[in-house]
């Protein structure tokens, strides 16, 4: 059947086709007007030649000619103007089949990702993911705890020699200070001043042993 009455159009090719065809017609619109606007104006040459040479009833006549062509004229603009207008609406249809074909082109391709993508084996995937994330977390907080083990002892050991020295410091700023407050008589000290002295080296070196622990 094709072969003989020929191929059938698509949609793109018949709006394009109806374009080409309002273009034509509104082209030929234009030359007549422009014919027609050319013979009015040998039109008003001739009504004021003859007015000048009193020939009234020729004016006349000239005249009714000069406002049927003015009327054709105007004939052409609106027809001109209306195809015009069905041309646009075509090309706004031929733009919106575009579309729809655009939009149809995506829809499929979106049918088929919804088709290849496996749920249930996505979730698996994300699950296994994830639980070897945590093995490697767990697998590198170990070797970070042996790599601290093997070369962190020297650097604790002075950072905790650093701190129990800046204590000490301070405690012998502060003992200092406690003794300087003391009256200088040189008398000794009785069993009750020695007592408390004894309870507060006590005091001091319990206070000592708990920042070597800590």
């Amino acid at each position: 059947m094709q072969a003989l009455f020929g191929r059938r159009k698509t949609p793109e090719e018949l709006l394009r086709q109806n374009i080409r065809a309002l273009n034509r017609a509104m082209r030929d619109l234009d030359r007549e007007r422009s014919k027609l606007e050319g013979q009015e104006k040998k039109i008003i040459a001739d009504i004021k030649k003859m007015a000048k040479q009193g020939q009234m009833d020729a004016v006349k006549i000239m005249a009714k000619d000069l406002v049927r062509t003015r009327r054709y004229v105007k004939k052409f603009i609106m027809m001109r103007a209306n195809i015009q207008a069905v041309s646009l609406k075509i090309q706004t249809l031929k733009s919106n089949n575009t579309m729809a074909q655009a939009m149809k082109g995506v829809t499929r391709a979106m049918a088929t990702m919804n088709k290849q993508m496996n749920l249930p084996q996505i979730q698996k995937i994300m699950m296994e993911f994830e639980r070897q994330s945590e093995i490697m977390e767990m697998k590198e907080e170990m070797m970070n705890d042996a790599i601290d083990d093997a070369m962190g002892d020297e650097d604790d050991e002075e950072e905790s020699d650093a701190i129990v020295s800046q204590v000490l410091d301070e405690l012998g700023l502060n003992l200092t200070d406690e003794l300087s407050n003391l009256p200088s008589t040189g008398a000794t000290l009785n069993a009750k001043e020695g007592k408390e002295a004894d309870n507060a080296d006590a005091d001091l070196e319990q206070r000592l042993s708990k920042l070597r622990r800590d």
